[in-house]
């Protein structure tokens, strides 16, 4: 009987044994499962959770002084950009009415000269007022003062003068005044000449100054200052 008891005693002790090893099994299995150590699972992380870490690695924390610095930051920075900005437009606009100004000016002096240069001794009034109209200032009183003894030299010589080819060019200007240098081509009939017109070159220097919507000689430095010669 105890041999028997024995025999049977020893299916249960296997039996008894058998869930131990399975759950030692079982756990085993848990933990290698838990603690996964394959790259191909790792490399399958999110880009957005690897941006997020990146940034909460690389960009550090700032108070709220931090924040109002970078905020007057930004505001200088675009304060500036606007500044420069604004300074170039300006300086585009000043540098445009300038040459605008400076062309308006030259324009005047190659309008003006051959009213200069070109007269009749028959009529000799319209020659005077074409060219008081366009002077002012110190010119425009020195030609009124000599106008009384040119008009007896044209009138004497029976002087008839034609203007031909002008070239002008602005020396120095802004917009309220300028410098222009004048050559103009003249051909002169008298008396002197033997009623054969005569051909010549005249050089002046005007100098210009804007008045309302035009430009006026003030100053003139011109052989017609002295009387021709008939």
């Amino acid at each position: 009987m105890s041999g028997k008891e024995t025999e049977d005693d020893r299916p249960d002790e296997v039996v008894a044994q058998a869930p131990a090893e399975s759950a030692t099994s079982e756990e085993s299995a848990v933990v290698s499962v838990a603690k996964p150590s394959d790259p191909e699972e790792s490399a399958k992380e999110p880009v957005g959770e690897k941006k997020s870490r990146l940034r909460a690695l690389s960009l550090p924390a700032v108070g709220p002084r931090g924040r109002i610095a970078l905020r007057a930051a930004a505001v200088v920075a675009l304060a500036a950009s606007i500044g420069s900005s604004v300074f170039f437009f300006q300086r585009s606009q000043h540098d445009s009415d300038l040459l605008a100004a400076q062309a308006d000016a030259r324009a005047a002096a190659c309008k003006y000269a051959p009213v200069l240069v070109t007269y009749d001794a028959k009529n000799l009034d319209a020659y005077f007022n074409a060219v008081l109209a366009g002077a002012t200032g110190e010119w425009k009183t020195q030609f009124d003062n000599t106008s009384k003894d040119l008009r007896d030299v044209l009138t004497q010589g029976q002087v008839v003068a034609k203007a031909n080819e002008v070239q002008c060019a602005i020396r120095t200007g802004d917009q309220n005044s300028a410098e222009a240098i004048v050559v103009i081509g003249q051909t002169i009939t008298s008396l002197g000449t033997q009623g054969k017109p005569a051909p010549g070159q005249l050089s002046m220097v005007m100098r210009l100054e804007h008045s309302g919507d035009r430009w006026l000689v003030n100053k003139l430095n011109s052989p017609l200052v002295q009387p021709p010669q008939s």
